[in-house]
């Protein structure tokens, strides 16, 4: 789709709403059948929630048309890196209105994330998706992220005393 105008913006408390909206997106692929969808995008959203409260320190950033309704949006914390330990920055979420897709506003939006991680002293960034959501590995690894680490998963059986 083309011909959308946008722009990216750091976001405020009053995108809180619209961004709470579009957090269900983030289970938006074919999620493993041991999997809650709910659960992909409830902690983020509570963060979401905290960071509009002043609670919680996130760099946020919206994708908005010219009415100021939000197509995406970004959300990162500054966090050290799992093995060196350096100062790093975690794409918490990332997620697009259906309307907004296929018009370059994600890879956008992951610069604007970058930027802004860069400029809080990140020397990495670092994010999670599931190895079957190809569309957002895809975005990933063209933006040059390395699958760097595997990890594994096995459910474990409770037996009732």
């Amino acid at each position: 789709m083309a011909g959308i105008e946008y722009e990216i913006i750091a976001a405020n408390a009053s995108h809180a709403d619209a961004i709470l909206e579009l957090m269900p997106r983030l289970a938006d692929f074919d999620v493993p059948a041991s999997r809650n969808p709910r659960h992909l995008w409830e902690h983020d959203a509570e963060m979401l929630r905290q960071w509009a409260c002043g609670e919680s320190e996130c760099l946020v950033h919206v994708a908005v048309d010219s009415t100021e309704n939000v197509l995406g949006f970004s959300m990162v914390t500054m966090r050290a890196e799992l093995l060196s330990h350096e100062p790093s920055a975690h794409l918490e979420t990332i997620a697009l209105n259906p309307s907004a897709e296929g018009c370059g506003i994600a890879k956008e939006l992951l610069t604007a994330a970058e930027k802004a991680a860069q400029a809080e002293g990140a020397l990495t960034m670092t994010l999670h998706v599931f190895s079957v959501n190809e569309r957002a590995r895809g975005l990933y690894e063209r933006a040059g992220y390395d699958g760097e680490l595997m990890r594994y998963i096995k459910r474990l059986e409770h037996k009732r005393t």
